[in-house]
């Protein structure tokens, strides 16, 4: 059964939180990209491992940031993201103080919950017996509690949920979030992903299963989306939080957006627990449906933030859609080069540096791209940032699980 297709409906981004490696706002973060300077460094949490570098967000006080009171219980992947959250809220000119809190919601991707909390407190309960652990462990570890903290934080009393479905979980919430005001659930959503799991465990899972970059004489090289020498992403933290409304309700307070989420698509691969489906099919039905939703033709797409992980499957599947569906004229990047792969926090962040593309003008370079690999026909944007004009462009989600999710955005 073939669903009829639905009006195009968009909401505007009217503000951004994001708090990557490249910088503790969207600001910092905005120039560190367009720089092209990769972020990937030593970590020395992770020292002695076979992978011992990372993408950490630099000089991330929690304690300074949100209060020392607030802090302490919160693991940081919940930091990141309540940090995100209020930068966004101040950025769209809103007040938790004044707003009608029951029209607002809160919807949040996240993969792997509070690992660091978790660890941690499993280490006291081998080594020190069961009354050294932490009461908080539960509510610091649970992957919905990051929706939950937000919520209280803001004073959001409309519906509040976490989405994981992997590294898509960021695109996927946004997705969501426009229904909630599409179907007039809500009136603000803030929306996005959030992750750190750069723990020693963790870290080693992701290496031995073979998905981590080895290049541990150069990190900042590391990471090298679509490059023809890429050997595996590098492991980053970080949160996305975008505040979204009806263009409509925008304009009524008098408010500006930095661009619209026009379309969200979704599929599965129903493939392989970890490996894309070669044939790129379920990314080509997300990226597909994505158009089709907003009403717009893949020749009218001027731009695309690809996933773009730096893995060797990946970069070419990936690229091969996208020559598939939208040929030759997009200019791609990712922004992965720089900031690392932030995991569920990727299309969150993303859809930010998309939207900040679109209001610029310009397209941020992928770092360390060096020689494009010859089996992946697009237009990738290397060097330097490149001024474009450009009214519509894609932001291109994937996750372990089989899980694809594609954003369209267009110019405000």
């Amino acid at each position: 059964m073939t669903l009829p297709p639905r009006r195009p409906f968009g909401v505007a981004i009217t503000g951004l939180g994001l708090v990557t490696a490249a910088g503790i706002d969207a600001e910092t973060g905005w120039e560190r990209v367009c720089s092209g300077q990769a972020t990937a460094s030593r970590d020395p949490e992770l020292a002695g491992l076979p992978v011992d570098f990372s993408c950490r967000v630099p000089d991330f006080d929690a304690g300074a940031l949100l209060g020392a009171g607030s802090a302490w219980r919160l693991d940081r992947f919940t930091q990141l993201a309540m940090v995100a959250a209020r930068q966004a809220v101040a950025d769209a000119g809103l007040d938790p103080d004044t707003w009608d809190g029951t029209r607002v919601g809160v919807v949040v991707g996240n993969s792997l919950g509070g690992t660091a909390t978790l660890e941690l407190q499993y280490r006291r309960f081998l080594e020190d017996a069961p009354k050294s652990v932490s009461p908080l462990m539960i509510p610091m570890g649970m992957s919905n509690m990051v929706a939950g903290y937000l919520a209280i934080d803001v004073k959001a009393f409309g519906p509040s949920m976490v989405t994981a479905t992997a590294c898509a979980s960021g695109a996927t919430a946004i997705g969501l979030a426009r229904d909630l005001l599409r179907s007039g659930a809500c009136d603000v959503v803030l929306a996005g992903g959030t992750e750190s799991a750069l723990t020693r465990a963790t870290i080693t899972g992701l290496q031995r299963m073979g998905g981590l970059s080895g290049r541990g004489e150069d990190p900042a090289g590391a990471s090298r989306p679509f490059d023809a020498a890429r050997d595996g992403f590098v492991a980053a933290e970080g949160a996305g939080i975008l505040v979204l409304e009806r263009p409509e309700d925008a304009r009524a307070r008098g408010a500006s957006a930095y661009a619209h989420v026009v379309g969200f698509g979704s599929s599965s691969d129903a493939y392989h627990a970890t490996a894309p489906d070669p044939s790129g099919a379920g990314m080509e039905r997300a990226l597909r449906a994505a158009l089709a939703d907003a009403g717009v033709g893949p020749d009218e797409v001027d731009h695309v933030n690809a996933h773009g992980t730096s893995t060797p499957l990946n970069d070419v599947t990936e690229g091969r859609v996208l020559r598939r569906v939208l040929g030759g004229r997009p200019l791609v990047t990712s922004t992965k080069g720089v900031t690392g792969h932030p995991l569920a926090a990727a299309g969150a962040v993303e859809a930010g540096f998309t939207a900040l593309a679109l209001h610029h003008g310009v397209v941020p370079p992928t770092a360390n791209l060096e020689q494009l690999d010859p089996e992946i026909d697009v237009d990738v944007a290397t060097g330097a940032a490149t001024a474009a004009a450009m009214e519509i462009a894609v932001s291109t989600s994937l996750g372990f699980g089989g899980h694809n999710a594609a954003l369209v955005l267009s110019a405000a």
